[in-house]
Formats: C-alpha cells, structure tokens, sequence
C-alpha cells in the first residue's frame, strides 16, 4: 500500500491536481499496486485492491474524475475467476483508461478549437488541460487569439496556466478574480475546463467559475465548459449532491495571522456550481452538447444503468462508515 499512500498523499496536497492527473495518478496507482501485490487468494487481492480504492477516492470528494477511474479499473475485478485473472484485468483497464484520458484531451481540442474564431479574446480561470487544449489547438491552427488568465486564488493555479500559455506563445493578460467583471467587456469567449458535470448540465469547476459565468453572461459573452466524459457525475442522477470540498484556512490566512483574529473564522471552498443556464455548451471527446444533454453521457459513453449505483460506489460508503 506505500505506493497507494503516496499517491494518495501528494493528491490530498495538491502536488497532484486538476481532475484529469488526478484520475490517471489513481488508475496508475492501482494498476501498479495490483503489480505488486504477491497474494494467491482471489479474495484476499480483491479485499487488498478494494481497500486501496478507498484509500484514493477518499482524497478529493468533488473530482468525479477519481471514483469514475476506479470505478472503471475495479471493473477488471468482475469476470475474474483467479487472482492472475484479477491481476490482469486491473491493469489492462488501468491502462486502457490511462491512453484513453490523453486521447480525450486531444480530441476535446480538436472539437473545441472549431468553436474558437480568429481574432477572439478567450478568458480562462484555473487550470484546465482540457481547456487550454482548446486554446493551444486554435493558436497552433492559425488563429490570431489573445487570453485572459485569472490568478486563481488562494492556490494561484493561474501562474501555471499563464507559464503554459506564454510557451505556446500565445498573448496572455494575468489578472486578479476579483477584476473579471472589469474586462468582461473585452472578452469574446470563455472557456473553462470541469471537476465533475451532473446529469443537469451543472457544472462544479474551480472556485470563481460560478462568477465569471454569471458576468459573461450579462455581458452575452459566451461559455464554453471543455471536459472528458468521465468527468460526468452518475449518482446526481437519483439526486445525490456533489460534495464541495473545503481547504485548510492555512491557504488563505498563515497562522500566525489567524492567531491574532480570534473572532474570525476561514472559509476556504475550493469549488463552486454554475448552473446549466450559464453554460452555452460543454465540449467532450465525445463531441459538443448543450448541457441538457449530460444524461447521454451518463448513460451511453459512461455505462451506468440504475442498479450500478448502489453497488459501484460501496467503496466510499465504507469508507466514510
């Protein structure tokens, strides 16, 4: 289990993040651990990969892109009648979800390229793979286009964005998130990338999503959300909510500061729900939706029928019992 804690660790930390590396590190981390595990008993390395599941889904409650992957990989334990059979079927779906999550982002940015025009202004918030795709595939097509990347406070994920975006060579203006409404005017598009997507069209994202869709959409400035399919949330369909994770105040106020302000207390969300009103369209590997349709998705490019749901995600429950 080293190698599931470690990883498990540096996702909890942050030293692994944005949805899309979370999922991968997780797949990976089974994968490699089914490698290593030297039980014979089939039971006993289901009970061992199972336990390592719920070591990984319990680091970040909001990424749906985490349980979806282990979900996915677990799958390999179903038909598996010997441990070596087991064995097997965990790393060939680990790897296949591996290569299949670097494929999405590509073909999003095919996708979400076309829907970007010569001589639009885009802002981005946070750090999305799949939506810098986006904005990388347009520049490299060709198109004259200039970006507004906001800091992302408190974690500033926007420094990594704009460092991405200044080697693609791409004309980038770094800006605070409070001062959003202030250039919204100038901005043609936004694209941002996805958490977790519910069968609503919802989107859950970085916190300050929620803000910046409300501003473009007051000034009618598009929005398009750039996500892989299996960022798509199953269970909101029988009505459960998506947990918003909240950070240690420690990213926001040191303690030595907080010390001193014992009547104040530190929120520290690092989430946020824009509803599907505030969304023209969510671009996927699968191809571009209105968010209304986030059930085809579901159903038809994640596979989940209505007995899965109180089945496939035991793990969780068992954890937080």
């Amino acid at each position: 289990m080293m190698l599931v804690n470690e990883t498990a660790e540096k996702i909890k930390r942050m030293e692994i993040r944005g949805a899309g590396r979370i999922a991968r590190a997780a797949a990976e981390s089974l994968r490699d651990h089914a490698q290593a595990l030297s039980v014979r008993d089939i039971n006993a390395f289901r009970s061992d990969i199972d336990k390592a599941a719920q070591v990984l889904v319990a680091t970040r409650p909001t990424a749906v892109s985490l349980p979806n992957a282990v979900h996915i990989v677990l799958a390999g334990l179903e038909e598996a009648k010997t441990t070596a059979e087991a064995r097997d079927g965990v790393i060939r779906r680990a790897d296949a979800f591996i290569d299949s999550s670097w494929h999405a982002v590509g073909q999003i940015a095919q996708i979400g390229a076309r829907h970007i025009r010569d001589g639009d202004t885009i802002l981005t918030h946070c750090n999305s793979e799949a939506a810098l795709a986006c904005i990388i595939e347009a520049h490299r097509s060709g198109k004259k286009i200039e970006v507004f990347a906001t800091e992302v406070r408190p974690r500033n994920q926007g420094l990594v964005t704009i460092r991405t975006l200044n080697e693609a060579g791409i004309r980038t203006n770094f800006i605070v998130d409070s001062a959003v409404r202030s250039f919204i005017n100038d901005v043609d598009l936004v694209i941002v990338g996805a958490d977790a997507v519910t069968v609503n069209g919802a989107v859950v994202n970085k916190i300050g999503t929620s803000q910046v869709a409300h501003s473009a959409a007051e000034a009618r400035v598009n929005v398009i959300v750039a996500a892989e399919t299996y960022k798509f949330a199953p269970r909101t369909i029988i009505g459960e909510l998506i947990t918003i994770e909240e950070r240690p105040p420690q990213e926001v106020l040191p303690d030595e500061v907080a010390r001193t302000l014992p009547h104040v207390t530190v929120r520290n969300p690092a989430f946020d729900v824009t509803p599907a009103d505030y969304i023209d369209m969510i671009v996927t590997e699968a191809g571009a939706i209105p968010p209304q349709m986030a059930y085809v998705i579901i159903r038809e490019y994640l596979g989940w029928g209505i007995e899965e749901f109180h089945k496939t995600f035991e793990i969780t429950t068992r954890h937080e019992e």
